[in-house]
């Protein structure tokens, strides 16, 4: 699975990297402001993790203390890192979500009967198989909760990763099943889409949960919601039913990258408060705009 994993990466961060970023502009400058506020801020003489910390396009490492850690699967993204800001991280190259190699092995269980070695199953009949066998699967961020109860880190950044656990779980399956395993029609029943995203939910909880245990204060920027089509699309007032902030969208199609989560409701605890909250639109491609949102959360004061 790591090898599956990181090639996987590999390639949507190459995709990424290709796209024209002259319209990323105003993205990067709030993005770096948001996660440079925070590592100005910490403590210098404790760990600073990065979750997600990629090729270091959205994350000022010149502000960053000497401890601080990049995590991310994608080989190339440390020394993508070293070649952008001259700085050479202690790096975890691990699955953050701690459940995409059962979810591999899933799949492949699926294509094969048990009873007879090497028989394929139906296509159907292994969408199917694997459908029912998903809401079984582990998703524990294990590896994540260790590195925290043993670094005890005085900050954690994460940087835009969370909205792409869904997209990476879902180009796997598509590299296990073949092309297009999910049904086309909206109005029809898809019981492998639904898995999926129970999957992607139970996933971002998992992985809140794993940093709402730890006491580090915490800043997020994460993909809230992402837009396909649209025109003139603008932000009303801050709204806490994200999509009804989102103005200009028409008949654009919205969709919810962490499929109901939210994650502020996730983190606030008796010990640890909401301090900032924010968004902003991303166009990201033709006909494809990202809502942002950035969240800090620190010591509750009551």
């Amino acid at each position: 699975m790591p090898h599956t994993l990181q090639r996987l990466l590999a390639d949507e961060q190459r995709a990424f990297l290709h796209r024209d970023r002259r319209a990323w502009i105003a993205h990067l400058e709030r993005v770096r402001a948001f996660l440079g506020e925070g590592l100005a801020e910490a403590d210098p003489s404790r760990p600073v993790l990065i979750l997600g910390a990629g090729s270091g396009l959205e994350v000022p490492w010149k502000l960053a203390p000497r401890a601080t850690w990049g995590w991310d699967a994608d080989p190339w993204s440390r020394i993508r890192t070293a070649m952008r800001h001259h700085r050479w991280p202690p790096w975890v190259f691990e699955d953050l979500t701690g459940g995409l190699s059962a979810l591999e092995a899933a799949a492949q269980r699926s294509l094969r009967e048990p009873w007879a070695k090497g028989h394929v199953r139906p296509r159907e009949r292994a969408l199917s198989r694997l459908a029912g066998l998903m809401p079984s699967l582990g998703v524990e961020a294990a590896t994540l909760g260790t590195w925290i109860e043993t670094h005890r880190p005085g900050l954690i950044l994460s940087a835009n990763v969370m909205g792409q656990f869904g997209v990476v779980a879902q180009r796997l399956l598509e590299s296990v099943l073949g092309p297009c395993p999910w049904v086309a029609d909206p109005e029809a029943p898809d019981p492998l889409g639904e898995a999926l995203d129970a999957w992607i939910a139970r996933t971002v909880r998992a992985h809140l949960a794993r940093l709402a245990a730890s006491s580090a204060p915490l800043r997020l920027v994460y993909d809230r919601g992402v837009i396909h089509g649209g025109a003139d699309l603008a932000l009303g007032a801050w709204n806490e039913a994200w999509m009804e902030q989102i103005e200009g969208a028409g008949q654009a199609e919205v969709e919810d990258p962490l499929c109901g989560v939210d994650p502020r409701v996730e983190l606030i605890t008796a010990d640890r408060a909401l301090h900032r909250q924010e968004r902003w639109l991303w166009p990201v491609a033709e006909g494809q705009t990202h809502l942002v949102e950035a969240i800090a959360l620190g010591p509750s004061t009551m």
